[in-house]
């Protein structure tokens, strides 16, 4: 599989409410394809944001901004550019980053979340020098990541919630 020069097409979810900010590393084929985030339908990012929420699991993009929105939570990805095969994160190179930075001096975001270890490593490598804030990682919700069943994801994940 050969590498792609890509850019993220679709913007940020946030609010005037928004106190925690969850970043992703880039959008996957799927997601490129929905224009919307975790777009994989093996992906349980939207399984876990609504058992830690109350919500019922969204289906539209409408649904899936109202319940991250009204519980104070913002997503993004690190990258706004990059080259990539496929959606192997670890293939990723030639990064530009998105400008957290600015996202943070105009929200009330005051805690960051990476979804899994490489989006984490990305935000250390080219946005926390920008931003002062340190990345908390949780276990991504990728289906690559086999180790981690729903329930045990529910039960990292829920400690964005209980810092309230």
């Amino acid at each position: 599989m050969e590498y792609i020069q890509i850019e993220h097409t679709f913007k940020p979810v946030w609010d005037e409410g928004s106190r925690i900010l969850i970043l992703g590393t880039f959008p996957s084929v799927k997601s490129r394809e929905n224009q919307f985030y975790y777009g994989h339908p093996q992906n349980r990012f939207w399984k876990v944001m609504a058992a830690l929420t109350g919500y019922m699991v969204p289906q539209t993009i409408e649904e899936k901004k109202k319940m991250l929105l009204d519980n104070g939570i913002a997503v993004w990805d690190v990258i706004q550019k990059c080259s990539i095969q496929g959606s192997s994160d670890s293939s990723i190179r030639d990064v530009v980053a998105n400008d957290i930075a600015a996202l943070l001096e105009k929200s009330n975001i005051s805690r960051i979340y990476g979804n899994g270890a490489k989006a984490c490593e990305l935000y250390d490598r080219f946005v926390k020098k920008q931003t002062g804030i340190d990345i908390q990682k949780l276990p991504s919700t990728s289906p690559a990541n086999a180790a981690f069943q729903l329930e045990r994801l529910q039960a990292e994940w829920k400690k964005i919630l209980d810092e309230d």
